[in-house]
């Protein structure tokens, strides 16, 4: 376990929570991901099932969550089965959990080996009369892999007919897009840690560096904090932050160039998501910081809008309108254009062509309401742009906010992101 303990009473609390939703005599299995494989014998290094480590905390390849809230028999109402350590495992791969371990990291109080579940299973199949399995509902997932929920799904169903079978996608999707207190907290020191490796880039930013070096230094940060690169990140200076997923990091940054950097730590297999614009130089000119402070007061605005109960298509209409305006004032559009602007043909999509922003949590595009409406709870990234590939110029701004009662907390106020708070930092290098 790479990050440090977590309290387990977290894990507990989202249990109960999802077995208050489950109906009587129902049964719920949530696996691990799969260990992928590459080429040869190689594999890529397991990641984390965000479903079984939002109910357990447990970051173990093969391990099974088994919820069956009504058992007759107490002690199989909530089991998690894990591996069962061996010196062979140990020698090839490294310890594995024991029942203990695996106790004190989850709180499940029911902790038993991977062999015992087929035999137990088959007990809590005889006593029920709905099963939920867990499958990968994202809107913009590509499935082309069966996984491991998908393949107990497929063996049971045919070793059991007759039962009913549920999807637990949207019981999980609904809870897991509220965060505890203890959630953000989590995302706060994935945003503290990111804010310390865009702060190193900004004492290294010149004329000359690749972008493959200002990566190297962000990842440094990362894995000096105890954290990982949540997603790959986009380093690209001047007209390849016209690319929205640039990802190639392969480019000199120019003097009077911008570099967009749109990087995120992972600790604790929760994510931050921020992008930032700097000059290379040091210094913003003068349409540059115009483009700039464009973006930057859309975003203002757009999480002051980021409040209960508002939907999201409308959030991103707002910021659609605001941007409008913006980029009339850069003499990017006409007020011809504007005037035919509508819901499907925004009049700013030639300059600004993406969505706002998106839920932010376990996964970089969490799992949520597909239309809202937000709630207390929600954390959410915020992540307008602009884009001018005739001028070489790419401007996008994302901090990372939590929608509460109150209004919303801008989670990532304390990363520079003022051009002068910005030019400062760079003068001081």
């Amino acid at each position: 376990m790479r990050h440090a303990p977590i309290d387990p009473a977290i894990f507990a609390t989202h249990r109960r929570n999802l077995t208050a939703l489950l109906p009587k005599n129902a049964l719920a299995i949530v696996q691990a991901a799969d260990i992928l494989p590459t080429h040869g014998d190689g594999t890529l290094r397991l990641e984390p099932a965000a479903d079984l480590f939002y109910l357990t905390g447990i970051e173990q390849e093969e391990s099974v969550l088994v919820l069956a809230p009504h058992a007759m028999d107490a002690a199989q109402r909530e089991m998690l089965f894990v591996r069962q350590p061996n010196e062979l495992l140990a020698t090839w791969e490294g310890a594995k959990l024991g029942k203990e371990e695996a106790q004190a990291i989850s709180g499940l109080t029911r902790v038993r080996w991977l062999a015992d579940l087929p035999g137990i299973l088959h007990g809590l199949m005889c006593e029920s009369d709905v099963v939920f399995f867990n499958s990968n509902e994202h809107e913009r997932a590509v499935i082309e892999v069966e996984s491991r929920d998908a393949r107990c799904a497929r063996q049971l169903m045919a070793r059991y007919p007759l039962h009913r079978y549920e999807r637990l996608a949207p019981l999980l999707r609904n809870l897991r897009a509220v965060k505890s207190s203890a959630e953000v907290d989590l995302t706060r020191q994935a945003i503290a840690i990111t804010d310390a490796g865009l702060r190193r880039v900004l004492g290294m930013l010149r004329p000359g560096v690749m972008e493959y070096e200002i990566e190297a230094e962000v990842l440094a940060e990362f894995t000096r904090r105890r954290a990982k690169m949540a997603y790959g990140p986009i380093v690209a200076a001047g007209k390849n932050a016209c690319v929205l997923h640039y990802g190639s990091n392969d480019q000199p940054c120019r003097d009077g160039d911008l570099v967009l950097l749109d990087v995120g730590a992972c600790y604790a297999n929760y994510n931050a998501d921020l992008t930032r614009t700097y000059p290379v130089n040091g210094r913003y000119a003068p349409r540059q910081r115009a483009v700039y402070e464009a973006v930057l007061r859309v975003l203002q605005a757009s999480i002051a809008e980021a409040t209960v109960g508002t939907l999201l298509r409308d959030w991103k209409r707002g910021a659609q309108v605001a941007m409008n305006a913006e980029l009339m004032k850069l003499g990017l559009i006409t007020a011809e254009q504007v005037a035919k602007d509508s819901i499907d043909e925004p009049a700013c999509k030639k300059y600004y062509m993406h969505g706002l922003g998106h839920s932010l949590g376990l996964g970089v595009h969490d799992i949520a309401p597909l239309n809202g409406p937000l709630a207390a709870g929600w954390v959410l990234t915020v992540e307008p742009g602009i884009y001018i590939p005739e001028e070489g110029i790419g401007v996008r701004l994302e901090n990372d906010i939590l929608i509460t009662e109150q209004g919303p907390v801008d989670l990532c106020a304390h990363v520079p992101i003022l051009p002068d708070e910005i030019e400062g930092l760079m003068a001081t290098r």
